[in-house]
C-alpha cells in the first residue's frame, strides 16, 4: 500500500490525518470513487484459487466427488 498517497488524499478531501485512518475500505472507496465492482467473478476466484490451493489435511479424509 502506498500509504503516504492515501494520506494526501486524504488530506486534499479536507480530512485530517486521524479522520483519514479511521476510515473503513468501503468509506475510503466511497470517498475516493474507487469502488468499482466489489463482486467477485469466476475468473478472479479462479485466480485465488490457483494462488492459494488448498491445503490437504493429513487428519481428514478426502470425500470423491
Amino acid at each position: 500500500m502506498n500509504w503516504p498517497a492515501i494520506l494526501r488524499t486524504g488530506l486534499a478531501l479536507g480530512l485530517t490525518p486521524s479522520e483519514v485512518w479511521q476510515l473503513s475500505l468501503m468509506e475510503w472507496r466511497a470517498l475516493t470513487g474507487s469502488a468499482g465492482n466489489a463482486a467477485l467473478d469466476r475468473a478472479g476466484l479462479d485466480a485465488l484459487r490457483a494462488r492459494f490451493p488448498d491445503k490437504s489435511d493429513p487428519n481428514k479424509a478426502e470425500i470423491e466427488p
